[in-house]
């Protein structure tokens, strides 16, 4: 999903609100590297990284979504019916 800058813009505010106030976790099937598709604008991107792991602990699973994989396969399956 493609956040506008306005939906980067708020994302960030809400990040910067909880800043040592409260925990968040966020799951993505993306590794940071990745998220530049979702957060267009680069500067964006880096402050919403930056804002997520300083202070944070990132775990990486390195496993494969069973959520994306499902999702995936049904569409191909649609695809392939019509």
């Amino acid at each position: 999903m493609e956040l506008d800058r306005r939906g980067a813009e708020l994302l960030f505010r809400i990040l910067t609100e909880r800043e040592e106030k409260n925990s968040l976790a966020i799951a993505s099937n993306e590794g940071f590297r990745g998220w530049t598709k979702t957060f267009t604008d680069p500067r964006h991107c880096a402050a919403i990284v930056y804002r997520l792991t300083f202070g944070g602990n990132p775990i990486q699973t390195g496993t494969d979504s069973y959520r994306l994989a499902l999702t995936q396969a049904r569409a191909a399956a649609q695809n392939a019916a019509g």
